[in-house]
């Protein structure tokens, strides 16, 4: 718990595409949070934080040193995550992390185990559970509505990097490896691991068909989890926009479809069925689960409802993700840690 009331006062922390629009949807949150001050070392930051009437540092250190700094919102390259969450707890910052949290496992659980002993709380940029109908869905599931969960389908591909320069850090192999993965893929994976549990092994095909991406730009993993179950994930950085996420169980199914990527979400379209009744088809209206998220991160902060993202399934992500990229080398099976 933070010791204060009103807005949590934050560091934005990584001024690029995903920070900038980060900014935008906490400005319209400042009820939960208040960026007090912006970190970013590419000097063409100034217009955009004049534009929003926002301080601007490119020194970190300065920004955790500050008073009214209580908590730090990463939208930085994931080689840097793990270093960036240690020197926030240091300084007493609680961390919202953009995905994924860390490249290993081991990462993971010291990130997750360094937030809960200093009491500090570790919110993560996985917005799609807070889409409304995957959060139904996530409830549904857990309600036993769906019965015996059996299988997950799901692809979250885009064509957004064709655009970038070759030097961006997203096309960095060993930054952002196994094509769209860490870009989209780990999404998937996080709601499978919540649906299935842990993972057990994953199989991956790795691919460069239509680019240039040094990490290959389609992708699929073919995930067994310990409980039983399996799951299918695709994410590919050369195709038009696309993301579903479907999860069978014994007594019903769901599908759920984006009618447009998160940066600018337009509602979704659900199809599901039951035990006993049709198939049925229904829209959800747009909603904003990137401020929804963040919001849930802030009352978590002020001591409100729980983040309902646990450590658990922060660190069983990224021992999923670790054992994909290791899978996306070799297309053999590999272990879960």
């Amino acid at each position: 718990m933070s010791i204060g009331s009103g807005p949590v006062r934050v560091a934005m922390v990584g001024l690029g595409w995903w920070g900038r629009k980060m900014v935008t949807v906490l400005k319209a949150a400042e009820a939960h949070l208040d960026v007090v001050v912006a970190v970013e070392p590419d000097p063409a930051a100034r217009a955009f934080c004049a534009e929003h009437d926002l301080a601007l540092t490119t020194s970190y250190a300065e920004a955790l040193a500050r008073a009214d700094v209580e908590a730090v919102v990463l939208a930085t390259p994931h080689s840097l995550h793990e270093e960036q969450i240690e020197k926030a707890v240091a300084a007493g910052k609680h961390v919202f992390c953009e995905k994924p949290l860390a490249m290993t496992r081991a990462g993971a659980e010291r990130a997750v185990a360094s937030c809960r002993k200093a009491g500090l709380t570790l919110g993560m940029g996985h917005e799609r559970r807070f889409e409304p109908p995957v959060a139904q869905m996530l409830e549904a599931a857990a309600g036993g509505k769906l019965g015996r969960i059996l299988q997950v389908e799901a692809n979250f591909s885009h064509d957004k990097f064709l655009a970038l320069d070759k030097s961006n850090w997203r096309l960095n192999a060993k930054q952002a490896p196994a094509a769209g993965m860490t870009a989209t893929g780990i999404h998937l994976t996080d709601l499978s691991v919540k649906l299935l549990g842990p993972a057990q092994d994953v199989r991956v095909a790795c691919e460069n068909l239509a680019s240039e991406f040094p990490q290959g730009d389609t992708l699929s993993a073919h995930i067994r989890f310990k409980d039983g179950g399996t799951a299918y994930v695709s994410a590919t950085l050369v195709t038009p926009f696309v993301s579903r996420f479907a999860a069978f169980g014994t007594k019903g199914w769901i599908e759920i479809r984006d009618k447009a990527h998160v940066e600018a979400p337009d509602g979704w379209v659900v199809t599901s069925a039951w035990t006993g009744t049709p198939i049925t088809v229904r829209e959800v209206p747009p909603a904003e689960p990137v401020r929804d998220n963040l919001v849930a991160f802030a009352k978590a902060v002020r001591g409100g409802d729980s983040y309902p993202i646990s450590g658990d399934d922060m660190i069983n992500n990224i021992a999923l993700l670790e054992a994909i990229v290791a899978s996306a080398r070799t297309g053999q099976v590999v272990s879960v840690a």
